[in-house]
């Protein structure tokens, strides 16, 4: 559609009023800063976007890593049509609209269609399975962005008909690199300010941002619009004045959302891994976010009984203290509680012994092991058990030296099976002792 003058003014008047982020936004591969493991040169990404034969895309990471950057730059590198919606304002009509759009020109003029949709996750499945037979027929190319699991939040089958495509947060040196860009571009970025930013402040700036261009330039941005001139004409930013325009970092940390399972499980992996280090660590970014401390306590639990189990029979009694304790505290005062849990389940030995019997044994029942309990072992008090042979022939464990003596325990067709196999770690290793101490003793 051909745009009159008032609609240009109002365009780039707009574009002048835009973020500092927005404005920075690369046109080019040639500009974008980072995520080279996927439009590093000779990348996949990087040779589809140069040959202009994409197919439907999803660029799957947390904010301001780049995924909506990606789709300007095929926006302006494209020869098709190249639409943008975001899923948290469209609806039903606005896509029926780009694919009536889409249908002419293909018709008409043989031009394909690019369709970026922003947030995709936001659509529901209705919305996702219209689009569908366009994807499938090739009326539209999509190109979908999501903060979270596409494989959790996309339709399986708009996902098998696209390349998936992770982007990580950016390096602390690729968003120096950013900030000195954008403080000096005199066209879309502070250049005409006369603003100077220190090193430290960059540095500080980047490290706070943890890897979130967007919010390290609207840090920028703020620090230049907020700052008076010095008597050199020149705005300094200093380390001072960017600490002030970042008060502290925005911890990502959805309750229902990628951030909060993958933050529980490099807690609990670390636990595991015996780091105390990292695990109070977890636990403070947690913490700092909000999680729920019954729901830290619960995990916690988790971990003692599976990781250290009777390696540390103690860490599981710390564990439910410590569960109890900090309920009946509360915060902030919990999280000394959960810090010395914490700490002492990563510092204690490992098994996984009591973990891998129980699984064994259950696994045994699955599979129809369930013969009959031998009847010695079966309850003697009620009145026809006798008649029955219940109970008759146990051996009372009490009777005999050490309170040990042998006698079939597994129905006859597990006899011999081997579930809990003690470790050689902390407890266990003198649970092994005992053990074949008073095998030994009964003659086994």
């Amino acid at each position: 559609m051909d745009m009159n003058l008032f609609d240009y003014m109002s365009q780039k008047t707009m574009e002048n009023d835009a973020p500092l982020a927005s404005r920075m936004r690369p046109q080019n591969l040639d500009e974008v800063v980072g995520q080279q493991h996927i439009i590093g040169p000779g990348k996949l990404l990087y040779r589809a976007i140069k040959a202009d034969k994409l197919g439907s895309l999803i660029f799957y990471g947390p904010p301001g890593t780049g995924k909506t950057t990606l789709a300007q730059v095929i926006a302006h590198t494209t020869k098709s049509r190249f639409e943008q919606i975001n899923a948290t304002t469209a609806g039903k009509k606005d896509m029926e609209e780009v694919v009536r759009r889409a249908k002419d020109e293909l018709g008409m003029y043989q031009k394909r269609t690019i369709l970026f949709i922003d947030e995709i996750h936001r659509f529901n499945k209705g919305q996702q399975d219209y689009l569908l037979p366009y994807v499938e027929d090739g009326t539209v190319t999509l190109i979908g962005a999501t903060t979270e699991n596409p494989y959790f939040e996309v339709n399986g089958a708009l996902l098998s008909r696209s390349r998936i495509f992770e982007l990580k947060p950016l390096e602390k040196e690729d968003i120096v690199t950013l900030l000195q860009r954008a403080v000096k571009d005199t066209e879309k970025g502070m250049g005409s300010y006369g603003a100077v930013l220190a090193d430290d402040a960059a540095d500080f700036l980047a490290d706070m941002a943890g890897g979130d261009a967007r919010a390290a330039l609207n840090a920028l941005e703020l620090g230049v619009l907020t700052t008076e001139k010095s008597g050199d004409g020149n705005i300094h930013i200093t380390l001072e004045v960017a600490e002030q325009c970042i008060q502290k970092r925005a911890v990502r940390y959805d309750k229902n959302g990628d951030s909060h399972y993958d933050t529980i499980s490099a807690f609990i992996k670390s636990m595991r891994g015996s780091d105390p280090d990292a695990a109070i660590y977890y636990l403070a970014r947690m913490l700092y976010a909000g999680e729920d401390i019954k729901f830290i306590a619960r995990r916690m639990m988790i971990c003692a009984a599976e990781d250290v189990g009777l390696a540390d029979p103690n860490a599981l009694n710390i564990a439910v203290s410590a569960s109890l304790a900090a309920e009946r505290v509360g915060l902030p005062e919990s999280n000394l509680i959960l810090a010395e849990a914490a700490a002492y389940i990563a510092s204690a030995p490992k098994s996984n012994s009591t973990t891998n019997a129980i699984f064994a044994a259950q696994n045994a029942v699955a599979k129809g092991k369930l013969g009959p309990i031998p009847p010695h072992l079966q309850d003697a008090h009620y009145k026809s058990s006798g008649k029955l042979g219940h109970g008759i022939g146990y051996k009372y464990s009490h009777d005999f030296p050490n309170h040990y003596v042998t006698q079939q325990y597994l129905p006859d067709d597990l006899v011999g099976t081997v579930f809990y196999e003690p470790s050689g770690n902390g407890y266990e290793k003198k649970i092994a002792e005992w053990m074949d101490f008073i095998r030994k003793e009964a003659g086994e």
